[in-house]
Formats: structure tokens, sequence, C-alpha cells
């Protein structure tokens, strides 16, 4: 209860910081008294340009940094804890190159503003393809409490489906992307919340509150099965169904996520590792505590990439890379030291 409140009081002040940073000046109290206007709460007392910067420009971009990093910290634990594998992320399942697939076609095609539902339809393609050929390979081989979904045959389908749709996306890129397509494909690719709205902030948001809360009321079916489906059978969890509901909960998330910022790494890797060596690998206090380290994680990553080469702005994946790869050798260090 502690470092929740910690990390939501920490979040809460980082999304009023983070608004006012940034080429025009503004104060706290600024970004107070813009949103209690918009609520209705209190007379506007900002110029309609100061006004416009918070609400129609920062706000959106740092609330969907904060819906996008807590959703793809959650769904990294829970993947990590279904495929009991510690290097589990997000798009394990190729996701990612399934929504990237989406993405390109649209925007090769000229269609951008088809983008987030082209890239949630190739993540959902690659969720459905990843799941048949779990399914396929495991059909006919000697049954365990899981069926023929296994942690493994599950990963190593995702890696197959995940090949695949990269090697569709490079044909696509290397045919048919020219010039400005070619940038714009780039910069989706590498992640970036760039021009998000406050439509990006309800699908991100939407889809957070609508499958992340369920999948935090979990926690006790997540803590069964680290020990096992066989002990997970016998604490009565059904261990089929709840692997299918909880894969296709996380994948439905990510894609929602993704259609939204692109392929953002390692937040959903290294914040629950990082989580872990805090609270312990208990569920009930990781899932919502990741989901909070992810959001603070992602904003202040965010804003470091649009202000740290003003004018020029770098795709946060970028940041998110740079910081993680350090960060999960470290990590990694301390597991090996203990």
């Amino acid at each position: 209860m502690l470092w929740a409140v910690a990390l939501g009081a920490a979040l809460a002040a980082s999304v009023i910081a983070a608004v006012t940073i940034g080429p025009a000046g503004l104060a706290p109290s600024d970004v107070v008294a813009s949103v209690l206007a918009h609520l209705g709460i209190g007379e506007p007392t900002l110029s309609p340009l100061r006004d416009g910067i918070v609400w129609e420009l920062r706000m959106p971009r740092v609330l969907t940094a904060a819906a996008v990093g807590a959703g793809l910290a959650l769904c990294g634990a829970v993947m990590q804890a279904l495929t009991r594998n510690p290097l589990a992320d997000p798009y394990l399942l190729g996701l990612s190159s399934g929504a990237s697939v989406g993405a390109v076609v649209v925007i090769v095609l000229g269609v951008g503003l088809l983008l987030p539902l082209a890239a949630f339809a190739g993540a959902l393609a690659a969720l459905i393809a990843t799941l048949a050929l779990a399914g396929a390979a495991g059909r006919g081989s000697s049954r365990g409490p899981g069926g023929g979904l296994s942690p493994t045959r599950t990963v190593l389908a995702g890696l197959a489906v995940s090949s695949m749709f990269g090697a569709v996306t490079s044909l696509v890129i290397f045919w048919s992307a020219t010039g400005d397509s070619y940038r714009e494909i780039l910069n989706w690719l590498l992640g970036s919340l760039a021009g998000t709205d406050w439509v990006s902030v309800a699908i991100a948001g939407g889809a957070l509150v609508a499958i992340g809360i369920p999948l935090i009321a979990s926690a006790r079916t997540l803590d069964a099965f680290a020990f096992g489906d066989a002990a997970a059978s016998a604490l009565g969890v059904h261990v089929g169904r709840s692997r299918v509901l909880l894969l296709g909960g996380t994948a439905l998330l990510t894609g929602a996520l993704v259609a939204v910022s692109g392929s953002i790494g390692f937040v959903g890797l290294i914040l629950p590792h990082g989580v872990r060596l805090l609270v312990g690998s208990r569920h009930r206090a990781l899932l919502p505590l990741s989901a909070l380290a992810g959001a603070l994680f992602l904003v202040w990553a965010d804003t470091a990439a649009r202000t740290l080469f003003d004018p020029r702005e770098l795709p946060v994946g970028i940041i998110t890379a740079l910081i993680g790869g350090p960060v999960f050798a470290v990590l990694l260090m301390r597991r090996r030291v203990s």
C-alpha cells in the first residue's frame, strides 16, 4: 500500500510536471487551471494559445504515455507469469510484428487515418495465428493439465509468427516505401507518441480499464501458475481455459496500445523485474505496482524524447531502449549475485 501511494503520487506530480516542459514555458498552476476549466470547475484564466498548448497538445500526449506505459508493464508481468519465462514481454506472441504489417500497409497506401485500426487488426491476426499454431503443435501430444497450449509451444509459435510477419513488413517496406512514407514507417516502428490526441487517450485508457482491471483481478490464478500447470490444476485452476483467456486479454490490450504508440520496447520487460525487487513476486502487489511504475517510466521517457534534442524529436522507443538495455543488464547481474 505504501508503494502504491508513493507511485500514485509520483505519477500525478509527473503528469503535471511533464505538461509544463517544452518550448512554451508553463507553470504547474497553468496546467491545473486549464484542466479545471475544461472539467467545468472554475473560470478559464489562460489565453486561448496557452490553454491549447496544455489541453490539445501536451496533456493528451502525457496521458497516452501513462496509459501505454501502464498497460505494457502490466502485460509484461502477466506474460512472464503465464510462460514462466523471465524474458517474456508483451510482444512475445508476435503482436508487434502483426501490428507493424497493418500499420506499414496503410502508410504505404496513403490512408494513415486508418493506422490504429489496421495496427490492431494486424496484432489480432498475429494472436490468432500464434494460438492456432501452438494448439496445432500440441494436438496429439501428451496432454498435461494445460492441454495443448503449453508455455513452451506458445513461445515458439510466437517466435515463428513474429518472424513471418516481420518478413512481410520488410518486404512491403523494400518494395513500396519511398520518401515521406519511409520516414513515417520508421518513426512508427521505433515507437512514437507524436501526434497523439484525445482519441488516442480514449483508445489506450479505455483498453487499460476494460482489460487491465480483469488482468489485475487474476492475481491468484497467476500465483498458482508460478508453481507449474499440475500444481495450478491441483489448486483448482482450470489451466487451459485460464491460460487462453489471460493470453487473449493480454494480447488485446497490447494490440490496442501498439495501435496508438507503435512498438515501444523494454517497458514490459524491465519494469516487472524492477518491481519484483521491491515487493516480491505475489501478483496481488506486482500487477498494480508494475502498471504504476510503467506509467511513470514512460511519461518521463517520452518527455525526454521530445525535449532533449529540441527542435528535433526522437521516437520514444529509442529512449526506452537506451535506458532499458543497461538497466536489464544490471538486473541480470543482481540475480546472478543473489
